[in-house]
């Protein structure tokens, strides 16, 4: 593994021969309409975002706090102030509440999402139900989720609101997908690289035999556990290898974690909870 790495921002590290990595921006949990959503700290997250320059955009749910329109629409207009050609949209569990998921179809189209290009395969599912805050996958997706990974692809990502995985620093654990096990199983047969993922607001990173889940914090509220910050992930895919950061608005970014794409080699930050910087 390479020890020297360029912090994003700087419009994507090149690598040893010269090529650039395909960047992949995670943002997550807006909570727009909630009283702990912080509009400067979107703001500035968005010019980040348009500086970087991201290949690709992904947001994993809860855009609302309570899925009304009026949310919903706050949502967009950040949304679609991100320069980005292709930005992928799943919704989360508070985007499910007072039958909000009618206006994330009116505004985004399908609760599902797929994005095939440069040899980096994207697949995203809604794993909300409605007025619950645990999440679901379910038999009758299994195969669909299957049949779009059967595109020849170098690296292949699923997105979802809930984790997979539970999330350290978290508290009791209730929440997460509950077909979590299956859900994996079909993952790792699709030879999925990696999972992104918010919902629990602490940016993390587990391995799974040959997968990588990531989840992100949450980019512009207050709801934050312990001495957790507003933050987004940035994902670089190299060739050789793949780097994942926590960047924080308006402030500096740390690893999250970065693995080889060849061998079985990761290094993983071990900052928890109690130990993020202040």
């Amino acid at each position: 593994m390479n020890p020297e790495t360029t912090l994003p921002g700087s419009g994507g590290a090149e690598t040893e021969n010269g090529e650039k990595p395909f960047i992949i921006a995670h943002i997550s949990d807006m909570h727009a309409g909630s009283q702990y959503f912080v509009p400067n700290l979107m703001d500035r997250a968005v010019v980040e975002l348009n500086e970087l320059r991201p290949n690709v955009v992904v947001t994993t749910g809860d855009l609302t706090n309570e899925g009304f329109k009026q949310e919903y629409l706050l949502a967009k207009s950040y949304l679609d102030k991100i320069q980005c050609e292709d930005l992928l949209v799943v919704p989360g569990n508070h985007d499910a509440r007072n039958v909000g998921y009618v206006h994330f179809e009116e505004m985004y189209g399908s609760r599902q999402t797929v994005c095939h290009r440069d040899g980096i395969s994207i697949v995203g599912v809604d794993s909300s139900e409605p007025d619950l805050d645990h999440g679901t996958i379910g038999r009758h997706r299994y195969k669909w989720i299957a049949d779009q990974f059967t595109v020849k692809a170098d690296f292949r990502v699923f997105l979802l609101h809930h984790h997979l995985l539970p999330i350290p620093g978290t508290g009791r654990e209730r929440n997460m997908v509950y077909d979590a096990g299956d859900t994996l199983e079909v993952l790792q047969a699709c030879n999925v690289n990696l999972i992104l993922s918010g919902h629990k607001h602490v940016p993390y990173a587990w391995r799974l035999e040959d997968i990588y889940t990531v989840n992100a914090g949450t980019v512009c509220t207050l709801r934050l556990r312990g001495k957790v910050r507003p933050c987004y992930n940035v994902i670089e895919i190299g060739r050789e290898e793949v780097t994942i950061w926590r960047k924080y608005p308006f402030h500096d970014a740390d690893l999250i974690i970065k693995f080889s794409r060849s061998d079985e080699a990761f290094e993983k930050s071990t900052m928890n909870v109690k130990e993020q910087p202040s």
